[in-house]
């Protein structure tokens, strides 16, 4: 029986711009897969705007940190190199990379061109506010520290359909870059009327050429780097009908298993169920709605109610297509979608993405590690590495929940004859202590379990019919298990 899959976004917002990034990936590979980790998330590995940029405005997706461009050699994260032995070494620990791509806009431009644009309402984006008129907008690219080395594309304004920048008069708006065929793509996200621009030179998939590029792209970043998968940024932002020729184009070249993950920031769960649709399930989805209904627990204390955490989210849908997570680099405080679940609740958040059956989990630089920056905050890696541990040789098997108490639920993992020693009891409260008493299966008869945790210091055992109560201390949660010290 193969173990629980485990992922990790191995970033935060505020990761020290010191170009030592996959330095450290290459020497956490070990302790990963120790925890029970197989696969990684790597931020975005092309070249930014700058060497602080975070990968989020791309410059060059060819410059993987071997071109002297945009102030430095080195991305934010380290050189080509030390990315590609980063790589090498999580494979030698059979751990995934998934590799981060930013496909919707392009920023730091190498010049300025004179082109005619419409002034869009930034509130509206299909109401137009002008007429046509020039603007000299940043949209050329011609990578001179690069030159034609893997490509010799070269990005010009006729690439994009939108713009936020009139250098000749140094004024903002949303301008449509006018042109045969130019229009926003439809298939976007509908907010504002349309969600097709988002930022910086907006790309135009529109555009056979850019079509045609963006796809040998794809293939040459596999090829580069022998990655395992892709995480897709900003999908509200980019045409699904491209998203779905990529997503198939790739696979095609380098089969099924290559995973394809996707940013679609919807809490609608028939806004999710479109696009699965839209892109016949190949891409999975990270699950918005239940890491919302997480931070509002978080918020909300013994007001919210636990029997509806899953209630209207993707993994309990579409189990097999959501990856569920606590926080991400996005949600952090201060960061564009900030929604950082309290502390408190933090280990009750990373029990019900970890100890379940449905989804695929992925834990949080930010919260294993800790965040940087001018407010750091602390790691809650003494918090994770019980449930890590737990999902690794615990979690598997039956599940069943005992929904049945608005302050307190908990489930039972049966556990599987393949994995020895394997299931457990899992036991949430967010108002006072609690207890329930739940059946782990009479074969358990006169086992003794204990607080994998070591929030809960006393023994349980399991009665002869199979049930036992097992408790929680108040705003907290325990995973109830055969004794660690036994074991593997």
């Amino acid at each position: 029986m193969k173990r629980n899959h485990t992922m990790i976004q191995f970033f935060e917002w505020h990761v020290e711009a010191d170009a030592l990034h996959w330095n450290r990936l290459k020497e956490t590979a070990p302790e990963l897969k120790n925890r029970g980790i197989d696969a990684v998330w790597i931020p975005p590995v092309t070249k930014g705007m700058s060497p602080e940029d975070n990968g989020y405005a791309p410059y060059d997706v060819y410059d993987l940190g071997e071109f002297d461009q945009k102030g430095s050699t080195a991305t934010k994260y380290g050189t080509k190199k030390e990315l590609q032995e980063a790589i090498k070494a999580c494979h030698d620990e059979d751990i995934h990379v998934y590799t981060d791509i930013v496909m919707n806009h392009k920023a730091g431009a190498d010049e300025t061109e004179v082109f005619q644009v419409i002034e869009v309402d930034s509130n509206d984006r299909t109401k137009e506010i002008s007429e046509p008129f020039d603007i000299e907008g940043w949209t050329k690219f011609t990578f001179p520290g690069r030159g034609d080395t893997y490509s010799s594309f070269k990005w010009r304004f006729e690439h994009f359909n939108g713009t936020d920048y009139d250098a000749k008069e140094d004024r903002t708006g949303i301008f449509r870059i006018v042109g045969d065929n130019k229009t926003w793509n439809e298939a976007v996200d509908d907010e504002f009327s349309n969600y097709d621009y988002l930022m910086f030179a907006n790309i135009d998939y529109h555009h056979p050429e850019v079509r045609e590029e963006m796809i040998r792209w794809g293939k040459w970043l596999v090829d580069t780097l022998h990655c395992n998968g892709f995480r897709l940024d900003a999908m509200k932002h980019i045409n699904h009908d491209f998203i779905n020729v990529f997503a198939k184009e790739i696979a095609q070249t380098y089969g099924e298993e290559f995973y394809f993950v996707g940013e679609f920031w919807k809490h609608d769960l028939e806004a999710c169920q479109q696009f699965l649709e839209q892109v016949d399930y190949h891409i999975d989805l990270f699950d918005v709605a239940l890491h919302d209904k997480l931070h509002e627990a978080s918020k909300a204390g013994n007001d919210f109610d636990l029997t509806a955490i899953f209630d209207d989210t993707l993994v309990q849908s579409y189990p097999h297509h959501a990856v569920t997570f606590v926080d991400n680099h996005d949600t952090q405080p201060d960061e564009a979608l900030e929604s950082w679940v309290e502390d408190w609740f933090k280990q009750s958040a990373y029990a019900l993405i970890l100890l379940r059956e449905g989804g695929y989990p992925c834990i949080f630089y930010g919260d294993y590690f800790g965040i940087g920056g001018e407010n750091p905050i602390e790691d809650k890696k003494e918090a994770i590495d019980p449930l890590l541990y737990a999902r690794y040789h615990k979690a598997y098997g039956e599940q069943e929940d005992y929904f049945d108490h608005p302050s307190t639920i908990g489930w039972v993992r049966r556990g599987s004859p393949e994995i020895e020693r394997s299931g457990c009891a899992v036991i949430i409260s967010n108002g006072d202590d609690g207890e329930k008493r739940m059946y782990a299966g009479k074969d358990r008869a006169g086992e003794v379990w204990v607080d994998l945790t070591g929030t809960r210091t006393e023994h349980i055992s399991i009665e002869e019919d199979g049930f036992a109560v097992f408790p929680v201390n108040g705003g907290s949660v325990s995973i109830w298990a055969l004794p660690k010290e036994d074991v593997e």
